[in-house]
């Protein structure tokens, strides 16, 4: 490596002093490291509480006494006839003199090692054209002035590829073809198990000729062939998994090594890596299994990788095998001319260091500071680090700034005009001011800044830990570098950056490396083997102006083929993982921009809707890499396994070692399924059971009932309390369903969407979907409908010929579209994207699906005219589809509306009762009562539990419905604010009644569970027992949710403000309770309370006329004054009767607002 690196395009800094150690692979000057001589050679020293072998994980590394390459070499008999022929070809061709095509011919046969099956398998025209173009290659190196020999030759058919170039040994070259690149890109990344290729590929044995530093490099690719092209997907024999040409050419050792890593990989989500010695070499085989398509950019990484260390590799080999298994095996040895060098490690400890590093190169194979890595300035280490940090940055670089919150405050938020100011502008603000460019950019100019906030990092989270051979002992280079170099704290890093940065904006971007470093709790990142990078964050640095309602709990997970969060709002919390796919790159900008900001508003909808349920709420969210959009599956295995490595204490060394653990407490997260990721929910429960989560049972909802599931979708779970709402308006207006004309966003593919179709009776005007527009002024065909939601297809499946003359359909991929109205629609993804937009003859809007924030206050006046609604009604199915500014401004325009947070419940309330049936029944009985069996019979007590749960949503949105329609008639609210008051006002309430002394008395306890828990789980199992098989915590929390529950929702806040819950009692089932309407409105429930207190007092002295005491309410209890004040205040509780649905009040029918 020259002192002046080529950094590939990036900006040139001065290189650090000679003995900082940065810039080294190692992070040291070896001559001048006195430590690692000590730590070394001194017998007993340890450098760490937990020191660590440097071998393979799981035990010692094994030594091989094959030195061959593991394959038999390929006997091709025509060989020397086919020279001949070359020969000739060549003579004929007349392009080499005549003296030299015999020396050419044999040079290229003989000397430069090339395998025979290349010679079986190309023809003699192919054969002769490359050795023509390397004769070329040397007449053109002979006048060129520098006499540099450059050779690249590449020839790509159908079935085979091959690729020669010539290469420096342990140099990764940025300027050339990239072969290896190429072959990541066309062979291997789209690789699937019936339509993948095998790599060869070496080094010539000989330098070129007048070029001692240069040799021959040749790749061969073949199409695999294998034995048996469809084996069950857990099938590990190599016999029947392999490729027909590697089980005729690979040694028994071999086959035997791969077979074992094959059994591994199986079992596995991430990858499995071996190093073997080669007996009597200094070399060393790494083999490497994993699952394809899982490490786009691996195979030319990994290159990457050993040449950052001053490694070479003599053969590679790729095989693909038929159960989805890729294996990579690399003979690794010094490179020439560096075995001694003091700048880089011994072979024997930098392959440690390689294995180590070869599972965080498998998270990000390619990061966005590659280009110092491949340069040598940047350890991989520093590199992904800087990449995550960057992630980061880009969603938490404070944007607003101060003069924003002071605007903020001196405009009339109510005030429509600048409320719609405010939003450009803090949208402008957000998108323009720091793009994921221009924060690259910054980063890229200050590597040095980077190593030395790495070393922060590293410092605090990074473990050395001991594997199983205590007697071969070596220090990792991780940890030898925090040794060496001086690691700077916080104070001395900010002092550094301002110092070394140029602009106001690199030091803003910059220094967000230290609110990272700072934030970090734990992290997987030093985990032997990982899949993707995961970080648990402490949410104390989010600004309080802009996220209002602080986190739990936030986690942070970064591969190569997603982003995401989860967060939460409770230490018990439950929400679903929405996977979020882009049609395009712009598309992809805009979310990546919002992408916490999404994940933020649906976890806080989520506690808001998580009213009725004792979690609080959560979510999670993956945006999937613009070019990895078919990567579903993949990126969500890797987005739950990276989060059980921050939630499972390690249990195999030298496969997951201990962590440093900040947070300190031991955490369990609830998960359902979402947005495209409903079909993987039984992948993640069999995968929490594999790694030994003790409550793998309850990790995922909604999965199938084979595994004790309730399916959302399969029960219509969310579409009940949906309909619950939509019917309730229907009932409160004295409207007849099948005269309402529907228009719906959201397809019959969806859970929303088809349901929806499924269980309502309205006219349906217009549909869109992922697919387009569908839309008939006078009805869409109820039939073709019903078909398409029974087989959950997209509306671009619907029979066409069933439209009327008015209907049209509008794809996402058409152009020029004429509508019958004669309108032309020029580009079918912005008609789409827009259609919920245009105002429309229609009674009802129920947006099922869409993006977050579809009507917002830029777009909103689209739906008023002339001050009034054109839409009457909007029940929220989808969550966040209108931002709750534009639902007040469509409310005071006359519109009716129930948002996200009270309609669409349904789903977390099946999840929580699948979780309490779990946590409930032992295993053998949850298989018994919960479980489907094979053939599909469900148990008697699983149809008649789901009944339960499907009558228990409806029951609580049928409550919450009542309770605000009742409150906006009397009080003139909006319904929009009265049910975010309502959730606070529960989440208060309960959260006070947890301070109290409810729990402590036993019989207002068991009063409590017995109505608030299924009736069938307290018939089948028993309170009793049911109170000692679930902790005692969760039985609290269920115990005061269900007094404050229906507390609020049968006497309900009386203004917008929270606080007014002050006035509220805590229980709503005293029988003689008066009702809210019935009181002055001077009347507060502390005066009612006062009232009870002297009316329980006479009851139990007897009254002056002589009548007897009046029987108490059976319980009471002090609870702290809730809200304000801070004295004590009692609330009587009586559980004479259980709980009763609201009294439904006669229908009244009014005229439909008039959208003209």
């Amino acid at each position: 490596m020259s002192d002046s690196p080529q950094n590939g395009g990036l900006p040139s800094h001065p290189k650090p002093a000679a003995d900082s150690g940065a810039g080294t692979p190692t992070g040291f000057q070896r001559p001048l490291n006195k430590q690692l001589d000590s730590v070394v050679r001194t017998p007993g020293r340890q450098p760490s509480p937990q020191p660590t072998h440097l071998g393979i994980p799981g035990g010692t590394h094994r030594v091989l006494a094959e030195q061959g390459p593991g394959y038999v070499a390929a006997k091709f008999e025509g060989k020397e006839a086919q020279m001949v022929a070359v020969s000739e070809q060549l003579e004929n061709n007349g392009f080499i003199p005549y003296e030299f095509v015999a020396s050419e011919t044999n040079w290229f046969y003989n000397l430069l090692g090339i395998d025979d099956m290349y010679f079986q398998t190309e023809t003699v025209e192919v054969i002769a054209s490359h050795i023509l173009s390397l004769y070329a290659a040397k007449v053109a190196a002979y006048a060129r002035d520098d006499k540099r020999l450059e050779i690249r030759l590449d020839k790509e058919a159908e079935d085979h590829a091959v690729y020669i170039d010539t290469s420096r040994p342990g140099v990764t070259t940025t300027d050339g073809p990239r072969y290896e690149q190429r072959i990541d890109e066309k062979y291997i990344n789209g690789a699937t198990a019936t339509d993948s290729f095998r790599v060869e590929t070496f080094r010539s044995s000989s330098p070129l000729p007048d070029n001692s530093e240069q040799q021959l490099r040749c790749y061969f690719v073949y199409k695999c062939q294998f034995a048996n092209p469809n084996p069950d997907p857990e099938e590990t024999n190599i016999e029947i998994v392999g490729d027909k040409l590697f089980l005729q050419k690979a040694t028994e050792n071999t086959k035997a090594i791969y077979q074992e890593l094959l059994i591994n990989a199986v079992a596995r989500s991430g990858p499995v890596i071996k190093m073997f010695e080669i007996e009597g070499s200094r070399e060393k085989r790494l083999v490497i299994a994993y699952r394809q398509g899982s490490a786009m950019g691996f195979f030319s990484a990994l290159s990457d990788l050993y040449h950052y260390y001053r490694l070479t590799s003599s053969r590679k080999y790729l095989e693909n095998f038929s159960n989805g298994i890729t294996i990579i095996s690399l003979y690794l040895r010094p490179t020439p001319g560096y075995e001694n060098s003091s700048r880089h490690p011994p072979i024997e400890a930098a392959v440690h260091q390689i294995l180590k590093e070869i599972s965080l190169l498998y998270c990000i194979p390619q990061n966005k500071f590659q280009g110092h890595f491949i340069s040598g300035r940047l350890s991989l280490q520093e590199t992904i680090y800087a990449h995550c940090v960057w992630v980061f940055v880009q969603q938490f670089l404070n944007r607003l700034g101060s003069e924003y919150t002071s605007l903020a405050a001196i405009l009339d938020s109510n005030n429509s005009a600048h409320a719609e100011l405010l939003s450009k502008l803090k949208k402008r603000l957000r998108s323009e001011t720091f793009t994921s460019d221009y924060i690259l950019e910054i980063i890229q100019k200050y590597p040095d800044l980077i190593h030395r906030l790495y070393l922060n990092f590293a410092n605090t989270h990074y473990v050395q830990t001991r594997g199983e051979a205590q007697d071969d002992f070596l220090p990792t280079l991780s940890y030898l570098r925090l040794q060496v170099d001086e690691v700077l704290n916080a104070e001395q890093l900010k002092d550094l950056v301002s110092k070394t940065v140029v602009s106001e904006n690199d030091r803003m971007v910059m220094q967000s490396f230290l609110t990272f470093n700072a934030a970090v709790l734990k992290t997987n990142f030093y985990t032997p083997t990982k899949v993707a990078l995961s970080f648990r964050l402490s949410a104390d640095f989010l600004p309080k102006h802009e996220y209002p309602d602080p986190l739990y709990g936030m986690f942070i997970i970064i591969s190569s083929e997603f982003r995401g969060f989860h967060l939460r709002f409770r230490d018990i919390a439950r929400g679903g993982i929405r996977i979020v796919k882009s049609r395009d790159k712009e598309a992809y900008a805009i979310n990546a921009r919002s992408l916490f900001d999404e994940n933020y508003n649906l976890a806080n909808t989520q506690q808001r809707k998580n009213k009725d349920i004792p979690e609080g709420g959560a979510k999670g969210v993956l945006l999937l890499d613009v070019n990895h959009q078919d990567k579903v599956a993949v990126a969500f295995h890797k987005y739950i396994d990276s989060i059980l490595d921050l939630l499972l204490p390690p249990a195999s060394p030298g496969i997951k070692d201990p962590i440093v653990d900040l947070h300190g407490q031991d955490e369990i997260l609830f998960m359902g399924p979402d947005e495209n990721s409903a079909p993987l929910v039984n992948w993640a429960t069999e995968h929490a059971r594999k790694r030994g989560a003790p409550w793998w049972k309850s990790f995922f909802t909604g999965k199938s009932p084979k595994l004790g599931g309730i399916p959302h979708d399969r029960f219509a779970m969310t579409t009940l309390s949906v309909r619950e709402n939509v019917e309730g308006i229907y009932r409160k207006m004295g409207i007849d369903q099948t005269k309402v004309r529907m228009f719906q966003t959201g397809g019959p593919d969806g859970d929303l969407g088809s349901n929806g179709i499924l269980l309502g009776k309205e006219q349906y005007v217009a549909i869109v979907d992922g697919s387009g527009v569908l839309a008939d002024p006078n009805g869409l065909d109820r039939e073709e409908l019903t078909r398409l939601a029974r087989s959950r297809k997209m509306i671009c499946e619907y029979d066409v010929s069933k439209l009327s003359k008015d209907g049209y359909r509008v794809l996402c991929d058409d152009s020029n579209v004429t509508l019958p109205s004669g309108e032309v629609v020029n580009n079918g993804t912005a008609f789409r994207n827009t259609y919920h937009l245009r105002p429309g003859n229609y009674d009802i809007f129920v947006p099922c699906g869409g993006r977050p924030e579809s009507i917002n206050l830029n777009n909103v006046s689209s739906l008023i005219v002339d001050g009034k609604s054109v839409v009457p009604f909007i029940v929220e199915g989808a969550n966040l589809f209108v931002t709750q500014d534009s639902k007040i401004r469509l409310e005071k325009a006359g519109c009716v509306i129930y948002k996200d947070a009270s309609s669409n419940k349904g789903g977390v309330t099946s999840s929580s009762l699948e979780v309490l049936a779990s946590l409930s029944f032992d295993d053998a009985g949850f298989t018994e009562h919960m479980c489907v069996a094979k053939d599909g019979t469900p148990p008697p007590f699983y149809d008649a539990y789901v009944r339960e749960v499907q009558e228990t949503i409806k029951r609580n949105a049928r409550l919450e419905f009542e309770a605000i329609w009742r409150e906006n008639e009397r009080t003139g609210v909006p319904r929009s604010v009265l049910s975010d008051t309502l959730s606070v006002a529960i989440t208060q309430l309960d959260e006070e009644l947890q301070k109290s002394e409810l729990w402590d008395n036993i019989p207002l306890r068991k009063a409590t569970l017995k109505d608030a828990l299924p009736k069938l789980l307290i018939e089948k199992i028993g309170l009793e027992t049911l109170l000692e098989r679930v902790s005692s915590f969760f039985w609290r929390l269920i115990c005061h949710l269900n007094v404050a529950n229906h507390s609020l929702f049968r006497f309900p806040t009386t203004t917008s403000d929270p606080s007014s819950a002050a006035t509220l009692p805590a229980a709503s089932c005293m029988n003689t309770a008066p009702t809210p309407a019935s009181l002055p409105s001077s009347t507060s429930w502390a005066s009612v309370c006062q009232r009870r207190r002297s009316r329980l007092s006479r009851s139990q002295h007897g009254t002056a006329e002589g009548r007897g005491p009046t029987p108490p309410p059976p319980f009471w209890i002090n609870v702290p004054r809730p809200y304000k004040k801070k004295n004590l205040d009692v609330f009587f509780f009586h559980f004479s009767l259980p709980f009763n649905d609201p009294p439904v009040p006669p229908c009244h029918s009014l005229s439909r607002p008039n959208r003209n």
